[in-house]
Formats: C-alpha cells, sequence, structure tokens
C-alpha cells in the first residue's frame, strides 16, 4: 500500500487538528445516541433469552437483592449489546471524523474502519470464549462449605460488560500505533526503542484487565497483547511509516 494512502504527512497544528475533529464527530454523535437507544430497546425485548444463554455459557445461577435489579439488570444487558453490534457504525462514524483534520483517503479510511471492526471483536471474543471461563472459574475455587457464592444479577452483567468491552478496546492497539506513527504523533523508533516499557504497561494491563491474579490467565492477555505490539510495529515498517 502506497504511503501517500493512508495519511497526508502535511503537517498540522495539534489543536487546529483537534478542533476540527470536534467539529466533525459532533455531526454524528445524535446519530449515535439515537442508535444505541432504538439497538438497547430492541435487544430488551430478547433480554431474557440472551441473559439465559449467557448463563449457560458461564455456567451461573443468579439472585437479586432489591425489586428493580432484574430489570436493570436486563437494561444494562441490552444496552452493552446495542454498543457491542454498534461498534462498525461507531467506527464509521470516528474515521470519518478523522478523514477531514487527517486528510485520509478514501481506501485508508476503509482500512481502518475494517481493522478497527475485526480487532475490536477479536478481543471480545477472546474475552468470552476464553478469559471469562477460566477466570470465573479460578475466582469461585474460593468455595467451601463455610463460603459459598451468592452472585447477583447486576454485578453478574457489570463483570462481564466491562471485561469485553475492555478487551475489545484493549486489542486495537496495533490501529493506534499506526494511526500515532503516521500522523507524527509517536514515531515507529519509539516504539521499537521502548520495548522493555511496553512489556511493563502490558503486564499492569494485563493484571488490570483479567478477572483473576494468577500468572497463567495475566498470560492469556499479555501475550496476545505483546503480539499486537510487535504487529503493530511490523505493519508501520511495511507501510515505511
Amino acid at each position: 500500500m502506497p504511503e501517500s494512502n493512508l495519511i497526508s504527512d502535511a503537517p498540522a497544528k495539534p489543536y487546529g487538528r483537534a478542533i476540527i475533529f470536534i467539529q466533525e464527530i459532533r455531526k454524528s454523535v445524535l446519530i449515535l445516541l439515537a442508535s444505541i437507544v432504538i439497538a438497547t430497546l430492541l435487544f430488551y425485548t430478547v433480554s431474557p433469552r440472551l441473559f439465559n444463554l449467557l448463563q449457560e455459557h458461564l455456567h451461573q445461577k443468579l439472585v437479586f437483592f432489591t425489586v428493580a435489579e432484574p430489570f436493570l439488570a436486563h437494561l444494562k444487558l441490552s444496552f452493552g449489546l446495542a454498543i457491542f453490534t454498534l461498534v462498525p457504525m461507531t467506527s464509521l462514524l470516528f474515521w470519518q471524523a478523522m478523514t477531514k483534520p487527517f486528510k485520509l483517503s478514501r481506501w485508508s479510511r476503509l482500512w481502518f474502519i475494517c481493522f478497527t471492526c475485526l480487532l475490536f471483536y477479536s478481543g471480545a471474543a477472546f474475552c468470552y470464549f476464553i478469559t471469562l471461563p477460566y477466570g470465573i472459574k479460578f475466582l469461585l475455587g474460593y468455595e467451601s462449605k463455610q463460603i459459598q457464592p451468592i452472585i447477583s444479577a447486576g454485578h453478574f452483567v457489570n463483570f462481564v460488560g466491562i471485561f469485553i468491552l475492555g478487551f475489545g478496546l484493549i486489542f486495537e492497539l496495533p490501529i493506534g500505533m499506526v494511526f500515532s506513527g503516521k500522523a507524527h504523533i509517536v514515531p515507529r523508533q519509539v516504539f521499537e526503542k521502548n520495548r522493555r516499557y511496553a512489556v511493563l504497561i502490558i503486564s499492569i494491563i494485563a493484571a488490570v484487565l483479567t478477572p483473576t491474579p494468577d500468572i497463567f490467565n495475566m498470560m492469556l492477555m499479555g501475550l496476545p497483547l505483546y503480539a499486537l505490539y510487535e504487529t503493530g510495529i511490523i505493519v508501520m515498517k511495511i507501510l515505511r511509516i
């Protein structure tokens, strides 16, 4: 891919770019918010079935402690699914807003949109199918005759939603690296020279995001994240950034 097809190398003041971006994104905020509300209402109509699927996947029996908690739990689940399914739309609106301040070409915008969605859903799937089941199993391994788990529906939805969306966002690392390099924010050489600091930061992120403190689950998060870091450097080299 030619270097000129991604982002214009013409220098621009960061504050000017930020102002243009804010002006562009304001046009899309209302559309996005309206879409989230509509999608949340649609998901709420089938939320009991979706809630059951989530419970069966993670093998959990839930309880509630307040009258409103079941309603709020289903609403939170519907809201989280709305955000999850509208990632392509969010990505489209975001990169459209970035087009004017950074002079993105049509091809580069398509490239960023596709890989933003791909990486987000890869991270979310990795969390849902691998990290969460192992993490929950580990955390509930402390169960005994004296200590029995009673998990509320609201806390369960919060726990699952935060980690799935968090993993999805963290997996966007290569996109952020490529864009920052091409926009002259952080050059590739900085990423190459600071691998040791990257390992430290990734270890901290893995310790915070993984639901368990054991090394195995931290590696489940840390190793893919470092692989994404190296992937970002490789892509930057290929694009001669």
